[in-house]
């Protein structure tokens, strides 16, 4: 497995003279087993929130996969934007909270936007505009040299720096994955190396992840039992498609006391007198039950699926406020040789 270091940018473009007010995300289709091949790169899954930085002569917005402004939540990343040699860019990329042992933690980001004490660095993964350049009918290849030709002429270096390449690698994928898993990350994305941005989820981007995780709705709580503070467990579920929410189980674990608190705030001002969910969860002390408007979607860590489509030891990640509960599915893993259905 080798980085790929060329730097020589060759990029098609077409020529737009206004930076683009939004560009919607390529979405990367979840599969069973890692593509082989030259005409893949790979990059390790970041845990994070996905991020478009834009810039506009001199100003910047930070903007989530819905076009939501989280500028001001990203100040250090919005500062070290100013610096890059660019009168207009679009670059997509994934912001996360770094630990001081080097491991990225998702909750750890969700809780800086409170306080603003977590260290945060954002990966740069592609680029779509630049300086006049609209360059998503280019090879991916070809952005991502562009790319890191951009960061390396603007952005600091070494540890410190805030915005970063998102490194790459071309062959040895399943070399990667296991390295990955490993080392407790969460997965990799594979990506195909001549082919255009295309927004929407497509099977030109992969991702192959080491354990099951994903994003969940949040339709009720239950009481803390003994001396727990907060809430005992969230109730979860999945919008079925075209139908209702669907019960997925409970989560009791994954909380510090300050999410317990934190979570509970905003569970109690969603208080509703019935379930959610089109049909009442089985085995729930319904006693014990608050349930609540399903507008909060969390990210939930597992082992697998009961056979009636209950989680197996859930642990809770932190809350998705980039995420709306309507696109809240069950994920169903495809195999990498399936056909891209972008291209049907």
């Amino acid at each position: 497995m080798r980085a790929d270091k060329h730097r020589k940018p060759a990029p098609k473009t077409r020529a737009i003279d206004v930076v683009p007010q939004f560009i919607g995300p390529q979405l990367a289709t979840l599969v069973t087993d890692v593509p082989a091949g030259h005409s893949w790169l790979y990059e390790i899954k970041l845990d994070g929130y996905r991020i478009f930085c834009r810039i506009d002569n001199g100003k910047v917005s930070i903007l989530t996969r819905k076009a939501q402004d989280w500028t001001d939540r990203f100040r250090a990343v919005v500062r070290a934007a100013t610096d890059l040699p660019v009168r207009g860019a679009i670059i997509d990329g994934e912001v996360v909270a770094v630990e001081n042992d080097g491991r990225h933690s998702f909750q750890r980001l969700q809780n800086s936007f409170g306080d603003g004490a977590a260290r945060l660095i954002y990966y740069a993964f592609d680029l779509l505009y630049l300086d006049g350049r609209d360059l998503r009918a280019a090879p991916l290849i070809q952005r991502k040299k562009t790319l890191r030709s951009l960061l390396s002429d603007g952005a600091e270096t070494g540890e410190m720096a805030v915005i970063r390449y998102s490194e790459h690698w071309i062959g040895g994928g399943r070399e990667l994955f296991a390295k990955a898993c490993e080392m407790g990350l969460e997965g990799i994305i594979s990506k195909r190396v001549d082919d255009p941005y295309r927004s929407g989820r497509t099977r030109s981007w992969l991702k192959i992840k080491c354990s099951q995780n994903q994003e969940f709705v949040i339709g009720g709580f239950t009481d803390p039992a003994g001396a727990r503070l907060g809430f005992g467990a969230l109730l979860l579920g999945v919008y079925e498609h075209n139908g209702p929410l669907r019960y997925s189980g409970r989560v009791g674990t994954g909380f510090d006391e300050r999410s317990l608190r934190d979570l509970l705030v905003r569970l109690k001002k969603l208080e509703r007198k019935s379930t959610p969910f089109g049909h009442a969860p089985k085995g729930v002390n319904f006693k014990r039950v608050h349930w609540v408007e399903p507008q909060l979607v969390c990210e939930v860590v597992f082992t697998g699926w009961t056979a009636d489509g209950l989680l197996r030891h859930p642990s809770f990640k932190g809350l998705r406020e980039d995420k709306s509960p309507v696109e809240v599915t069950r994920e169903v893993a495809a195999r990498a040789s399936s056909p891209d259905p972008s291209s049907e």
